[in-house]
């Protein structure tokens, strides 16, 4: 049994105000009174924000954020099998001082040996404006979103103490059981959304169904640590009432990989057809010149293959997702706006002829 609480309802005053004052957050100050509600959206893990009174004004934070297992066991099994949590507590404890992202500050990070049980605590980023998958976002946000990409992808870049790292390499036989159980995610995707998705993007996503074993069994050397879920729900805009303009959420996908996949991701799925279609050029050639700037040369020319390779990743995410975490009405329109973006910019582009072409 881990020895931190799980769910919300577990944490207790007396032992928050111990780790927090382990964290140096709250100096010698008691917590009074303890309350939490539920927030978020995501599917593998639960968040709660909990408020906070002191014994004395201003002693701490009036409101800390929590994050803790699905309490959906079908969640919570797939999340562990994949290491989804350990993933993230990880980031946390290791990686976020090496990177310029801006992310929630840590208070704790646990993890329990079974890989199941975990508990992040961290900075309240509130108030704050949820980025919706269903929704887009403004140019402005994309740009924000692309500039905290290029925040993480370029110190990562060929950095060995990143790419070393033996955490981050995916387990024995991980990927072969993710393509084990893709032709399995695809006929549940199919029989679910057959009515719901054009038939046209319902085709590219067979296409790469029957691709699978090129897809899942390419063998790429990484260059940099690569988000793997990086779309508007995964993010924060105008945090603490507009101080800043973003934070980049939920690390549980972190990986090595190409760094134009978390960009082929956010474009293609993340931000939906039309905003693509009408700034795919500029927020490229941002991503390039923010990655220059820190030291990384890129152009367009040079990153195009990646960007249209890449953005299958959103495609097989929305289909394997689909099928392996608990459904909910709103995931479904999650993973079908997930795989309409994809299979749009899949179907300009020719993703997978890049994806034959590159072997």
């Amino acid at each position: 049994m881990a020895e931190f609480p799980t769910r919300p309802d577990a944490v207790e005053a007396g032992w928050l105000e111990e780790r927090l004052r382990a964290a140096g957050v709250i100096g010698d100050a008691r917590i009074t009174g303890l309350t939490w509600q539920a927030i978020g959206t995501g599917q593998v893990g639960d968040s709660a924000r909990f408020h906070l009174t002191y014994d004395r004004e201003g002693a701490g934070p009036a409101t800390v954020a929590g994050k803790f297992p699905a309490a959906d066991q079908t969640s919570r099994g797939t999340a562990a099998a994949f290491g989804l949590y350990a993933r993230e507590v990880g980031f946390y404890r290791e990686l976020r001082p090496q990177l310029d992202i801006r992310v929630a500050t840590p208070h704790v990070a646990e993890i329990d040996p079974d890989g199941v049980d975990f508990l992040l605590v961290f900075e309240d980023l509130g108030p704050a404006r949820g980025g919706n998958q269903l929704e887009s976002c403004s140019l402005a946000d994309a740009r924000q979103a692309i500039a905290q990409a290029a925040a993480f992808h370029a110190p990562s870049w060929g950095n060995p103490a990143i790419l070393d790292a033996a955490w981050l390499r995916p387990a024995p036989g991980v990927a072969e059981q993710v393509r084990a159980l893709y032709p399995n995610a695809q006929a549940i995707f199919r029989d679910r959304y057959a009515d719901s998705l054009e038939p046209e993007y319902m085709a590219i996503c067979e296409e790469l169904n029957d691709a699978a074993n090129l897809w899942f069994g390419r063998n790429v050397p990484p260059k940099c640590l690569i988000h793997g879920d990086f779309r508007l729900d995964n993010m924060l805009f105008d945090i603490h009432g507009g101080a800043e303009p973003i934070a980049v959420l939920d690390w549980q996908t972190v990986a090595l990989g190409n760094g134009l996949t978390d960009i082929g991701y956010f474009l293609g799925c993340g931000i939906g057809a039309a905003l693509r279609r009408a700034y795919e050029h500029e927020l490229l050639d941002l991503y390039c010149a923010e990655m220059t700037r820190r030291g990384v040369p890129l152009d367009r020319a040079g990153i195009w293959d990646d960007y249209r390779i890449g953005a299958l990743h959103g495609l097989s995410t929305a289909v394997f997702s689909a099928a392996y975490v608990e459904r909910t009405p709103r995931g479904d329109e999650n993973f079908l706006s997930m795989a309409r973006g994809a299979c749009d910019l899949a179907l300009e582009h020719g993703s997978l002829d890049a994806l034959r072409k590159a072997g």
